[in-house]
C-alpha cells in the first residue's frame, strides 16, 4: 500500500524567523522549514506553498499581518518581480547581521569550527551603485503584470532587463536599476529606444529569432566604460547604425564592441568580440595597502572580474594580511582566474604560482603581471585536479602558502587531498558560498587550526556574502 504524500494547504500567521542563502526567509510550520522571498524577519505572514521537498517548503507571501522593525522602504520600483535584490526591504544594519549569521551558522554547523573569534562583516562602503557590471536580455515579449496588457505591438512588447525568476523566457523590462552608475540606465534606455524607433527585433528565445540578444556594460572605478552589444545575427545595415548611435551619443565609452550570437544560449566565452571604436580594454586600479601607488589590471570583453571593485580592494587586502608573507615564500594561488590576487601580493612574496582551468583567463593574468612589472608571478591553464600533480608540485616546489579562491561549488576533494599532502604553513581560503567552504575546511581539520575568519559584504541587498578563512598548519603550532 502506498502512502500519500502530506498535502500543504495556505499557512496562516506564519512568523518569519530568519534570513539566509540566496536572499530567502525562512519560517517554520509544523518542524518543517518554509523559504520565502521578499520578507523580513520578524514579518508575519500567510503563505501559499509553491514547491515542496522532502525536508523543506518554498512559499510566497500572500498577506503581511505584521510589518518587522526590521523594514525599510526599498528604493527600486521593481522590487518583488526583479530577482536581484531580495533584501532591498531589509535596513542594511540587518541585511549585516544576517550575512554573518550565515557564515557563523555554516561554519559551526558543518565545519564544527569555532566561530568565537570571528570578525565583524565589513560593510560596503556604498549600499547602491556599486556593481561595475551589468547584463542585460532584449525580449520581443516583456513580462506584463497585468495579463490583459499582453500585446503583439512590438513597440509596446519589446523589452531589455533581467530575467524573471525561474523563468527562461520572460524578461522584466527595467526602468531605473540602481546597482551602477545612472549612466548605465541612460545608455540601456537608449539603446532600447533606438531600436523600437528602428524597428529593429528583439529576440524571442523560444524561436531563436531576432537581431538585438544581449546588452553588457561595464566600468570601472577609473571611470572607464566599455558596452558589448551582442546580436542573434549579422544584419550589417543594422549593426552599423545602433553602433554609431551609441558611439556618437555617449563619448562616456572608452570602449565599444559587438558580438555575433547566432547559438541556442547567451554565452559568448566562444565567441569573438568585435571592437568597434575606442580601446579593446577597460583599465582598474586596485591598491595593497603597503604599497604607495596602485596596480593596474587591464579588463577585456570577457574578461572575469569581482563586480564590486571598492570591495575587493578590501577583499584583497585582507587576504595579503592573512598570508603574513614576508617576501620569501613560494605561494600557490588556486583558482587564481585573471591572476588579480596573484598579482595583488606578489610585491611580498617570493614567487606566486596562480592555477586556474580557463585559459583565456590565465592570458588575462600575465598581461596584468606585465603591465605592473611584476617578474615573478607564474601562471599554469589546466583542471586543477589534473594539474596539481606529484610531478607539478615536485617541479614548481611545495609551497610555503596557498592561497585558494573556488567557485560557489567549493574545491575538490582531490585539491583538497593535494593541500593536505603539501602541507603549507598556511592556508587563505576565500569563499562566496560559507556552506561549501565550511564543507571543505572540515577535511582540513585533520592537519589545520581556522585562525582567523572576516566576512565581507560584496553585494548589498542580496543573501550573498564573501568570507576570508586563514588556516594555521597544526604541526606548527605543537612545535
Amino acid at each position: 500500500m502506498s502512502r500519500r504524500k502530506k498535502k500543504f494547504g495556505p499557512v496562516e500567521n506564519l512568523e518569519i524567523i530568519d534570513a539566509g542563502a540566496e536572499g530567502l526567509a525562512v519560517g517554520k510550520h509544523e518542524d518543517r522549514v518554509i523559504f520565502v522571498p521578499y520578507v523580513v524577519p520578524g514579518d508575519i505572514v500567510d503563505v501559499r506553498i509553491t514547491r515542496k521537498k522532502k525536508s523543506f517548503l518554498y512559499g510566497q507571501a500572500t498577506r503581511i499581518h505584521n510589518y518587522s522593525d526590521k523594514r525599510t522602504e526599498p528604493m527600486c520600483s521593481h522590487f518583488g518581480r526583479c530577482g536581484g535584490c531580495k533584501w532591498q526591504n531589509m535596513d542594511y544594519e540587518y541585511q549585516l547581521y544576517f550575512k554573518q549569521k550565515q557564515v557563523k551558522d555554516n561554519l559551526e554547523r558543518i565545519g564544527k569550527i569555532d566561530t568565537s573569534g570571528m570578525n565583524d562583516i565589513i560593510p560596503s562602503d556604498n549600499i547602491y551603485y556599486y556593481r561595475n557590471k551589468l547584463e542585460f536580455t532584449f525580449s520581443d515579449k516583456k513580462w506584463f503584470e497585468n495579463p490583459d496588457d499582453i500585446t503583439d505591438d512590438p513597440q509596446k512588447s519589446s523589452g531589455l532587463g533581467f530575467h524573471l525568476p525561474g523563468m527562461f523566457d520572460k524578461i522584466l523590462d527595467i526602468d531605473t536599476c540602481y546597482l551602477q552608475d545612472q549612466l548605465m540606465n541612460k545608455i540601456r534606455q537608449e539603446v532600447k529606444d533606438f531600436a523600437i524607433a528602428h524597428e529593429m527585433s528583439f529576440y524571442n528565445v523560444r524561436e531563436q529569432s531576432g537581431l538585438l540578444r544581449n546588452l553588457i556594460i561595464r566600468n570601472t572605478s577609473t571611470d572607464e566604460w566599455m558596452v558589448i552589444v551582442v546580436f542573434g545575427k549579422n544584419d550589417e545595415a543594422d549593426i552599423q547604425g545602433m553602433m554609431d548611435h551609441i558611439r556618437d551619443t555617449f563619448p562616456e565609452i572608452t570602449s565599444l564592441f559587438f558580438v555575433i550570437n547566432p547559438k541556442k544560449n547567451d554565452d559568448i566565452s566562444d565567441l569573438e568580440p568585435i571592437l568597434f571604436s575606442g580601446k579593446s580594454y577597460i583599465m582598474e586600479e586596485l591598491k595593497p595597502h603597503d604599497l604607495d601607488h596602485a596596480l593596474k589590471f587591464k579588463i577585456g570583453p570577457l574578461s572575469f572580474f569581482q563586480t564590486n571593485s571598492l570591495q575587493a580592494n578590501k577583499l584583497y587586502n585582507i587576504t595579503l594580511e592573512y598570508a603574513g608573507l614576508n617576501g620569501n615564500e613560494l605561494v600557490y594561488d588556486l583558482y587564481t582566474g585573471t591572476g588579480s590576487i596573484a598579482n595583488f601580493v606578489a610585491h611580498n612574496a617570493g614567487q606566486v604560482i596562480g592555477l586556474e582551468y580557463i585559459a583565456a583567463a590565465i592570458m588575462d593574468a600575465q598581461e596584468n603581471a606585465k603591465i605592473n612589472k611584476i617578474e615573478n608571478t607564474e601562471f599554469y591553464a589546466g583542471d586543477l585536479v589534473r594539474t596539481l600533480t606529484p610531478d607539478f608540485i615536485k617541479y614548481k616546489g611545495k609551497p610555503d602558502v596557498i592561497i585558494t579562491d573556488p567557485p560557489r561549488a567549493g574545491m575538490h576533494p582531490k585539491v583538497i587531498k593535494s593541500i593536505l599532502e603539501m602541507l603549507p604553513a598556511r592556508i587563505v581560503y576565500i569563499s562566496c558560498n560559507p556552506a561549501t567552504q565550511a564543507r571543505d575546511l572540515e577535511m582540513l581539520k585533520e592537519s589545520y587550526k581556522v585562525s582567523r575568519i572576516q566576512p565581507v559584504d560584496m553585494f548589498p541587498h542580496t543573501g550573498h556574502v564573501e568570507n576570508v578563512v586563514q588556516l594555521n598548519r597544526i604541526q606548527d603550532q605543537v612545535d
